[in-house]
């Protein structure tokens, strides 16, 4: 799978979403679609995108009513990080215009999001700054062991004794202007 290609599935908003809410359990289309208020149209087309970029992989087809229906799952970020797995911006087949359509997406789907907001422990930052390589790999290395941790804790949605969360980052080396 390319960066492209992933680039490309991610850039959606209910792609985003879909993969947020097939982290925590495996859903079929019309599962997704009602949770999150979508036909179950539109929540199969994603989830098929999603499948042949390889996000997302069929886990469980169960019958229902004479037919059948596919449930998804996503589970890769919840693996263990490793920030020496990671390719040194590996990228080169994405160009400056796919990156700003899923930046978009991003922003669209934090917008959403912080329409819900309510009170509790939280963190917001921004930055550009210049740090040493080594402090770059170690932050790198602790938000993405936070991203895997939280997403290895996540349960299905409403269940008794969980609230819902968001988290967004975006972390990347930049070059010298």
């Amino acid at each position: 799978m390319s960066s492209l290609q992933t680039l490309r599935a991610t850039a959606h908003p209910i792609r985003l979403r879909l993969l947020s809410l097939v982290t925590s359990t495996a859903m079929s289309a019309a599962e997704a679609a009602r949770e999150l208020g979508l036909s179950q149209a539109t929540a199969s087309y994603h989830l098929r995108v999603l499948e042949r970029a390889g996000l997302v992989a069929v886990v469980e087809v169960v019958r229902l009513r004479g037919g059948e229906a596919k449930r998804y799952r996503h589970e890769s970020s919840a693996l263990r990080f490793d920030v020496g797995a990671q390719t040194a911006a590996d990228t080169g087949d994405v160009s400056v215009e796919d990156q700003l359509v899923y930046v978009e997406a991003l922003a669209e789907e934090l917008r959403r999001r912080s329409e819900q907001r309510t009170t509790g422990p939280g963190v917001s930052t921004d930055a550009e700054l210049w740090v040493h390589p080594e402090t770059w790999r170690r932050v790198v290395q602790h938000v993405g062991q936070a991203s895997s941790l939280l997403h290895a804790a996540a349960q299905r949605p409403r269940t008794p004794g969980t609230v819902p969360v968001s988290m967004t980052v975006a972390m990347f080396p930049m070059r010298r202007p």
